[in-house]
């Protein structure tokens, strides 16, 4: 039911069925669909009897029907009730989306499931990106699924457990002096020489799909009604940007309502180019200079959608909030002692976000929270033994 592609900046529209990246004023691209169809088929009573995977909503879903889907099992992940971590913060409605029992053990297989068929569906051989970790293990797990080859590039810093997992699948893995924004531009080199397909954050339009149907889930698993808040980890910040177009998705269909639950970008203190732009009134947020943390999840200094994740904040009367490496380190060990969940930094720090939120006054006893835990610490547990 995919119709086109639209520019999430300027007017210009695009036919699906072939390669895009991003449109020619730089701006990413965004899925549009037949959404009248859709609800038709995506009725609450159908749905019940559908597979446990983001596949369920496949009307939503870029992938035409008569191509062969990609697929590891990802997706519908537990809403998990958290209270006595909620009552450690002072929000007893917390709930925490558990990503990290996705392949590749967090919420990067979403959006490289779909990013990954639909670069098959396409005709494309070589597939490719950036990344701080996940994204890569992810990427080259669903090649080899679909017989593709993966190229993934590295910061060299980065734990020696994604190197290795990474090139268990088969993936060709190039390491690069700095941070992901320059793995980025050497990725970007060698896909245009090589005319490889880039997955990389943003620069084609259907891992942002993937990663959407994390709002799908939360308003299925809520009985069709959205949280008061949703905190989110922020990086690139795909599944910020999804899940607000989720939402609109849902309400057009008439599963939802025009509420909104507010979004809160939570970055790291050495890395927050996206807190820092929202308190200075901007509409993108300028390169993070010297960008530093263990949570390297949340080490982008500049993300392509900086403005698509601000407008989301604004939009929703959310907020960009940013936490220390103690309170990272702090966050991981209560939701692990509280709740018998040992989540990635990147998610100890939403649990630090709630915290201080709640005593900011952002936050009531009364907002039922989404608090997501986007991947299994045990992946972490290199890059963050010397803060333990």
């Amino acid at each position: 039911m995919l119709t086109h592609l639209d520019c999430s900046r300027c007017d210009e529209r695009y036919e699906p069925g072939r390669v895009h990246t991003v449109c020619r004023c730089g701006a990413p691209l965004l899925a549009r669909y037949d959404l009248a169809r859709a609800a038709h088929e995506l009725r609450p009573g159908h749905l019940a009897l559908r597979e446990p995977t983001l596949w369920r909503y496949r009307e939503v879903l870029p992938l035409p029907e008569t191509a062969t889907r990609v697929s590891l099992g990802e997706g519908f992940t537990p809403l998990l009730p958290a209270p006595r971590l909620g009552a450690r913060v002072g929000l007893p409605r917390l709930l925490v989306k558990e990503e990290g029992g996705n392949p590749t053990g967090s919420f990067k297989a979403r959006g490289l499931g779909v990013a990954v068929s639909m670069a098959k569906a396409l005709g494309a051989t070589d597939v490719c990106l950036p990344s701080a970790g996940n994204a890569g293990s992810a990427l080259a797990a669903y090649a080899a699924a679909a017989g593709l080859r993966a190229h993934v590039f590295l910061p060299r810093d980065i734990a020696k457990l994604f190197v290795m997992e990474t090139t268990a699948y088969g993936a060709h893995v190039e390491m690069v002096d700095g941070l992901i924004t320059d793995a980025g531009r050497v990725c970007a080199a060698q896909a245009k020489e090589h005319g490889w397909y880039e997955c990389a954050t943003l620069k084609e339009p259907y891992r942002l799909e993937g990663k959407k149907t994390m709002g799908y889930e939360i308003a299925e698993q809520l009985g069709w009604t959205l949280p008061d808040a949703i905190l989110y980890p922020t990086g690139g910040g795909t599944g910020l940007i999804g899940m607000w177009k989720a939402f609109a998705e849902l309400e057009a269909m008439g599963f939802v309502g025009s509420k909104r639950p507010r979004m809160y970008a939570v970055q790291a203190d050495g890395c927050a180019p996206i807190v820092k732009a929202f308190h200075e009134g901007r509409e993108d947020a300028p390169l993070w200079e010297n960008a530093s943390t263990h949570a390297h999840g949340l080490r982008v200094p500049k993300a392509l959608g900086d403005f698509l994740i601000l407008r989301a904040l604004r939009e929703s009367h959310g907020a960009g909030i940013a936490v220390s490496e103690a309170e990272i380190v702090a966050g991981v060990k209560e939701a692990a002692a509280c709740e018998g969940l040992f989540m990635a930094p990147e998610s100890g720090a939403c649990v630090a976000a709630a915290r201080k939120l709640k005593v900011s006054g952002h936050l009531s006893p009364d907002d039922s929270v989404v608090l997501f835990d986007t991947g299994t610490g045990y992946k972490y547990v290199e890059n963050m033994a010397p803060l333990w």
